[in-house]
């Protein structure tokens, strides 16, 4: 049986236009739940956080949650979204094992926010995406597959339900179709993803913890001929991080490519990503609106925001990310090439804190965009995850500054840092790690290293100074490194002089 060979993406984007589309599910910090008054917080023993209501037995009815419908109402604004004057809940019905109530309690026809859009730097330039809307519902709770080697059904021996989830209020933004990208379409997704995380937390709604799953998101991609209609969509669902929101739109170019390349035809449905290989398989057809029989939440009353509620809300809205970004960028005084280096690392808020912590912009980025990014690229981890804090780095620059450690010897520190080991103080007395300040004994490791090369000395007191680099060697070889190679070459050429 033979293995279809996928094209390179250039080859597939030369031939296919993409279009994408974004639906975003964000849980809402709030402390109890969206109907219920059962606790929020992540991390419970399952099970433990539920009540008839979340459960949805039989004579349970739901109360909204006020908290919960304003995030929503300033996540809208906050995406230029205009706020409906009168709304309401609807069922969703569906079965799952994780589903309660075998529906849930969403939005469907009338959502709370329409037609807002966000701006994002792609590139050099600007993307308007356009949100069609964001609506409010509650969550599922979750399903845990065990015994296989994958984590999902199939394969599995068994499966646990924790309901502790459902019922926690969830917000959906989901954007219009994004056309015209080319071959940008996975970096505007990607850019997109990281925009919105960046509004949502600005707001302080949400921790949007992408690796704990309180910010999902699915990614609907579809490919067709320049001039053509649109193919059919397919829809890679859970997507947990920014960097996989990238591959899944990459990798179903692609595969989409393939198919259609081949003479085949692409089926609508939902599909999984697997972050091991960046592939996706299929998961299941998708449904259509008329599959979930949706027909309005008769336990609930309507929502009508108060306009001048809806007003004060607006006014109170912080400092876009945006704006914000462009204050830290005159701060900084930096281009504008060079503050996007420090949006795509994902490392504006680290190195503001860094600053923070007491050093200066140039050395803050230095660090956050040289070493701790390249560690981060070779894994393919977050900038955030890599185990070192605004406040190590800080630290590790003061101990440069005064002269304690070289920027080679810091790096050495740095991974103890990473490793665990300890704050930068630490890890270099742990280590033994720190510049030879010892005058005595920099000064005789400079004449034994004189004493042992008398050529090379020779050299350098007839005015070729650029010879001195051997003695430079010798005498750091002597002092395991721990030595100012600047300092070293004034006591050389001192010395022969």
């Amino acid at each position: 049986m033979s293995t279809a060979v996928l094209p390179a993406y250039e080859d597939a984007i030369a031939v296919f236009e993409p279009v994408i589309g974004l639906e975003t599910h964000v849980e809402l910090g709030t402390n109890t739940k969206m109907f219920c008054g059962c606790p929020t917080e992540f991390g419970a023993e399952p099970n433990t956080q539920v009540c008839p209501v979340c459960l949805g037995l039989p004579g349970a009815l739901p109360v909204a949650n006020k908290a919960a419908i304003e995030a929503t109402i300033r996540i809208g604004l906050a995406l230029n979204c205009s706020i409906a004057s009168w709304c309401r809940f609807a069922r969703k019905n569906y079965f799952y094992p994780d589903m309660p109530k075998n529906f849930q309690t969403s939005q469907y026809d009338e959502p709370l926010c329409v037609d807002g859009y966000l701006d994002v730097e792609v590139d050099g330039k600007t993307v308007r995406v356009e949100i069609e809307r964001v609506h409010l519902e509650e969550d599922t709770g979750k399903t845990l597959h065990l015994g296989g080697a994958t984590g999902r059904i199939h394969g599995a021996t068994q499966s646990l339900v924790d309901y502790n989830r459902a019922g926690i209020p969830l917000v959906e933004i989901v954007t219009r179709p994004v056309v015209g990208t080319g071959a940008l379409a996975p970096a505007v997704a990607k850019a997109y993803v990281a925009e919105l995380r960046d509004v949502i937390r600005t707001l302080g709604v949400s921790d949007v913890r992408m690796e704990q799953g309180s910010m999902r998101c699915d990614v609907n991609t579809s490919l067709n001929r320049p001039g053509a209609e649109w193919g059919t969509r397919t829809e890679t669902k859970n997507v947990n991080s920014l960097r996989s929101v990238e591959r899944a739109v990459r990798s179903e170019v692609i595969r989409q490519a393939s198919v259609l390349s081949s003479g085949g035809r692409i089926t609508q449905e939902t599909r999984h990503f697997h972050e091991d290989t960046g592939d996706t398989t299929s998961g299941r057809s998708k449904e259509e609106a008329t599959d979930y029989r949706y027909f309005p939440e008769p336990d609930l009353v309507p929502l009508a925001p108060d306009a001048e509620w809806v007003a004060q809300l607006k006014a109170a809205l912080p400092e876009p990310p945006r704006v914000h970004r462009e204050r830290l960028r005159a701060a900084w005084d930096i281009s504008d090439l060079e503050m996007q280096s420090v949006v795509n690392a994902g490392a504006v808020e680290l190195i503001e804190a860094t600053i923070a912590a007491g050093t200066t912009p140039d050395a803050a980025r230095k660090w956050w965009l040289g070493e701790l990014s390249r560690r981060t690229n070779e894994t393919g981890g977050e900038l955030a995850e890599v185990g070192v804090t605004p406040a190590h780095v800080a630290e590790l620059q003061k101990l440069v500054d005064d002269g304690k450690l070289t920027d080679k010897l810091a790096r050495q520190v740095l991974e103890g840092v990473i490793a665990g080991e300890g704050g930068p103080i630490q890890v270099m007395a742990a280590r033994g790690i720190e510049v030879v300040s010892d005058t005595g004994a920099l000064t005789k490791a400079v004449d034994d290293a004189i004493a042992a090369n008398p050529a090379i000395a020779d050299k350098i007191r007839d005015g070729k100074v650029e010879a001195a680099g051997v003695l430079i060697g010798a005498v750091m070889k002597a002092t395991r490194g721990q030595a100012d190679a600047a300092a070293v070459r004034e006591l050389i050429i001192s010395r022969l002089q």
